[in-house]
């Protein structure tokens, strides 16, 4: 069972962040801070004081609330080890199997690059949670900015190692669009239609489709999919590499 609690809320047009809290030592972290406003209130909300803020990248839709959360919570950021443009207010810089505590529990860091060169990941092992940012989606993946799409795969494979049962947090809510973009690249996938539908009625009635699980996402997300037969029939693309096969799944996702 999860020690921790745990509070999604909305930010902006499209956004997502989250609170983690503790409820023997009273520790909240929130991930990401887009909207300082929306942070703050959030934490008025559950009653909690935030102790920690942890940045996945530079983009201001996660960091323009930074210095207000900071601010007014006196709470300790962390935040990527500068690999892209500078991030004010960071106090402990991190990368790529580094690890921390919060509240006892271990957090291990993820670089996964692609959609920025600074995107990093959190990984709590003992509470099976992971807070993927920009980079995995409900049914989608983040657009590629700064690196390359063979950079991207890579990070996504990097995830795609976490135990099945593992709860992802991401930052947006896209699945709408990515649902309709998945099965016209996986159209016989039955998993797939029946998350599609499902996500229809949770939209509608404004529910978010975040989080979700490794699980469901290597059976329903096309872009964790590199490999299945069935969509390397459909882009004619059998006897080309997993890479590759992203790379052309990320492009016309693009263009879609």
């Amino acid at each position: 069972m999860p020690r921790f609690a745990y509070h999604l809320f909305p930010y902006l047009s499209d956004n997502y962040g989250v609170l983690l809290h503790d409820p023997d030592s009273g520790a909240t972290a929130a991930v990401d801070a887009g909207d300082g406003e929306a942070v703050l209130a959030a934490l008025a909300e559950k009653g909690w004081n935030l102790t920690e803020l942890w940045i996945t990248h530079h983009h201001g839709d996660h960091t323009d609330g930074l210095a207000m959360v900071k601010e007014k919570t006196g709470c300790t950021v962390t935040g990527p080890k500068g690999k892209s443009a500078s991030i004010s207010g960071i106090d402990r810089e991190v990368g790529e199997g580094d690890t921390f505590e919060f509240a006892g529990a271990e957090v291990q860091v993820l670089e996964t690059p692609g959609h920025t060169l600074d995107m990093i990941n959190f990984y709590l092992p003992s509470e099976k949670v992971a807070f993927t940012g920009d980079t995995l989606f409900t049914l989608g993946c983040g657009r590629v900015f700064e690196g390359d799409f063979a950079m991207m795969w890579e990070s996504l494979s990097k995830l795609m190692k976490l135990p099945a049962d593992t709860v992802i947090y991401s930052s947006h809510e896209y699945t709408l669009a990515n649902a309709e973009f998945a099965l016209s690249v996986d159209p016989d996938n039955a998993a797939l239609k029946g998350r599609a539908e499902k996500f229809k009625a949770m939209r509608a009635n404004d529910q978010p489709t975040v989080p979700s699980t490794m699980a469901e996402e290597l059976e329903t997300n096309p872009f964790l999919r590199a490999s299945d037969p069935a969509i390397r029939s459909h882009l004619g693309m059998e006897g080309e590499s997993d890479a590759a096969v992203f790379a052309e799944i990320r492009q016309r996702k693009d263009n879609f």
